[in-house]
């Protein structure tokens, strides 16, 4: 096999295995990976006036999902940096709804 196959495959069985570890953390992490993606589209697309109305729950969310999954892997720098964005988002989106 050449590296590119190598490597594709490696990361097919580590995302197997992942899945068969615990099912329901992967489908949760690739909800919040689906999340991220789409909010960071939205935010590119309306980048003159994005809807931080909506994407702020969204955000925080994803946020949270991915905290959470961070945790269950004992992942102490990744637990840390979600919670931080979490705390962030948390106070961005109620700054927002006051001004409304």
């Amino acid at each position: 096999m050449d590296q590119t196959t190598n490597t594709v495959t490696n990361i097919y069985n580590w995302a197997r295995e992942d899945y068969k570890e615990w099912p329901t953390r992967f489908i949760l992490e690739i909800t919040a990976w689906v999340m991220s993606l789409g909010c960071s589209l939205v935010l590119a697309a309306g980048a003159t006036d994005p809807l931080f109305i909506w994407l702020y729950p969204i955000f925080i969310t994803q946020c949270a999902i991915f905290g959470w999954a961070a945790w269950t892997r004992k992942s102490t720098g990744m637990v840390a940096n979600y919670i931080l964005l979490v705390t962030i988002d948390i106070v961005g989106y109620v700054r927002l709804i006051s001004t409304l």
